[in-house]
């Protein structure tokens, strides 16, 4: 089954155009909302959304009472999808959506392995859950012996998502990293029945940035240890900015209440920007033109950058990404921030202005809205 299935993605793929996505530009500029909102604020980020997007907002809450969607999210590497899950859940509420990472969950699997009870119940789930091409007694071997370049098998994959399904109960759910390259497209088509959400709505949201976002994004990337969030101390800091004295450099206090002003912190890699990451981005994009053919499930185009020359027409000007920029009065202490126009190449070489995450998410609440009630 699984040859069979890795065949007619390859197939598919053959049969499709590969030249480059061309994602439709959107307007968040609304007429009549003329209020300007501090993006980083979760409190303006609250009325923003209700500014622009209210009706849609209230089509989508009403739709998760009773019901519950599965959002498979593609794009490269870091490109903001486990941001745009979050901000999602802050508007409709965590008890209602949760984002799944399969990278963290099978990171999560082989760190189960490191206990014996851990051990022990992931063994038991496997029993029952189970069916693949490798024998179950071989299946720890694989975990525990993976490397970035290895992929597990999609059956056990599959398995370990149902797992954690099982955990968070039957919420609306964004998944990320899957399909992760063209053996997996023909099971994410029926991911929804293989999980068992048989009657759920399902979509694929496509995510384009340039890579120029991307390298800027992870050499100044930080994550909340506590709740995962990811931010930019250069482009998209929080509300709050502190300064380590010993170390000599500004850093960022996560946003969500629970975490008390948690410092955030860099990912292990990050400094080396997009080229560590190469040969995952253009599978990644592979992966993602190949489904563009993809008929009979709805979609959703998230664009992350607009060209300079148009921006002014289509958005409004504390919607697109600055650069931000920290001063330290050594008097007082106090902390000052300085926001400069941040312009980049796309990856045509246009120059071009990226976009705040709350307004690509706009853009997805309005394509969301309008997929719910068609």
């Amino acid at each position: 089954m699984h040859c069979v299935f890795a065949n007619f993605s390859v197939r598919l793929f053959r049969l499709l155009d590969m030249s480059n996505l061309n994602f439709p530009l959107f307007k968040t500029k609304i007429e009549g909302v003329n209020q300007k909102f501090r993006l980083e604020d979760p409190s303006d980020r609250r009325k923003y959304f209700e500014a622009k997007a209210g009706p849609e907002i209230e089509k989508i809450k009403l739709f998760m009472e009773k019901n519950s969607f599965i959002g498979i999210l593609l794009g490269k590497k870091n490109s903001g999808k486990g941001t745009y899950s979050k901000l999602f859940a802050e508007l409709v509420g965590s008890e209602k959506v949760a984002h799944i990472s399969v990278g963290d969950i099978v990171r999560a699997a082989h760190d189960s392995l490191k206990s014996e009870d851990g051990r022990k119940e992931l063994e038991t789930y496997l029993s029952h859950k189970y069916r693949g091409f490798i024998p179950l007694d071989k299946i720890f071997d694989v975990i525990e012996g993976r490397d970035t370049k290895t992929l597990l098998p999609t059956e056990l994959i599959l398995t370990l998502v149902e797992r954690q399904i099982d955990k968070i109960g039957k919420k609306s759910i964004f998944v990320d990293g899957f399909p992760r390259n063209l053996d997996q497209i023909s099971y994410s088509l029926y991911f929804r029945t293989i999980i068992g959400y048989r009657d759920n709505l399902d979509f694929f949201t496509f995510i384009d940035l340039p890579e120029a976002v991307i390298n800027e994004r992870m050499r100044y990337r930080r994550v909340c240890p506590n709740c995962h969030t990811p931010r930019s101390l250069r482009l998209g800091r929080t509300k709050e900015i502190g300064f380590d004295s010993q170390k000599g450099e500004f850093y960022l206090k996560c946003d969500n209440p629970g975490c008390n002003s948690t410092r955030m912190i860099e990912k292990e890699g990050d400094e080396s920007g997009v080229e560590s990451i190469r040969e995952r981005i253009e599978v990644d994009e592979t992966v993602m033109k190949t489904l563009m053919g993809l008929q009979g499930v709805p979609k959703i185009f998230l664009r992350n950058s607009f060209p300079a020359g148009k921006v002014a027409t289509l958005v409004d000007d504390y919607e697109v990404t600055p650069a931000y920029y920290y001063h330290l009065n050594e008097k007082n202490k106090e902390i000052s921030v300085e926001e400069k126009p941040w312009i980049i190449k796309d990856d045509d070489g246009t120059e071009s202005y990226s976009l705040l995450p709350p307004p690509v998410l706009l853009s997805f609440i309005k394509q969301l809205a309008s997929i719910l009630v068609a």
